[in-house]
């Protein structure tokens, strides 16, 4: 039985998200409807990141077993033409190993969040992008997220709904730099808690207006206490961009 590895993209408006449920569509359930129609299996599509509704990707990586083998480009081909007209694009396929799998076999995420720090309202990247109309100082803002970087218990950054036996997670980077009227937040981890990117850009924000100091971000982090939290970014701005192993 060979196993696929997938590198997909997707435009995460339109779904609740990656994984599979009753309430709405899903990039899961999608990619799984075009499994079915390319082989006739039921297949599970298995994700190595469960981003939330809204929530996009660049680089989301998946794998799948099929009875059949295929070459690794009809299998992104076929995917492709099945998944249409939903906004997900298979870029690759891989035949790989029967131990690889997307999310226990990760050993690094990536993601970005991406603000659009002007007073004009957007044209063409709404729903992409996080408008901030009010001016932020990206410096105090790249100076308050080194204290979250490293080994922490994140529980002020972690959705009250979050699943994870730990709230402790090692943060590797997390920067934020302007690209004129764009300010981009990077981070890297092995793994994230549930909204833990969002809640961190959202407080990251209270500090570019001046609100918060990076004393405060440290504090927030301290309390263990989601009610210490700043607001929480909303998932238009945040991408998925690569999955290291």
């Amino acid at each position: 039985m060979p196993r696929y590895k997938l590198i997909i993209e997707y435009d995460g408006a339109p779904f609740w998200g990656w994984q599979y449920q009753d309430k709405g569509p899903s990039v899961q359930g999608a990619l799984e409807a075009a499994v079915t129609a390319m082989t006739g299996e039921m297949v599970r599509v298995s994700g190595a990141g469960r981003t939330d509704a809204g929530v996009h990707a660049l680089g989301q990586v998946a794998h799948i077993d099929l009875t059949k083998s295929y070459s690794a480009d009809r299998v992104r081909d076929a995917l492709n033409a099945h998944v249409r007209p939903h906004p997900i694009a298979v870029l690759s396929a891989e035949v790989v190993p029967d131990t690889f799998d997307a999310r226990f076999s990760a050993t690094k995420r990536h993601y970005i969040y991406r603000i659009a720090n002007r007073r004009s309202n957007l044209a063409l990247s709404a729903g992409h992008v996080w408008r901030v109309p009010r001016h932020l100082d990206v410096d105090a803002m790249h100076d308050a997220a080194q204290v979250l970087v490293g080994k922490h218990d994140f529980t002020t950054f972690r959705d009250t709904e979050c699943q994870a036996k730990s709230p402790e997670k090692t943060l590797e980077t997390l920067n934020v730099t302007r690209d004129g009227e764009n300010v981009n937040i990077t981070t890297s981890a092995r793994s994230f808690l549930h909204s833990q990117v969002r809640s961190m850009v959202g407080s990251l924000v209270w500090v570019g207006h001046g609100r918060w100091s990076a004393a405060d971000m440290r504090r927030a982090l301290e309390a263990k206490d989601r009610a210490a939290c700043g607001p929480v970014a909303p998932p238009d701005g945040l991408y998925l961009v690569r999955v290291e192993y």
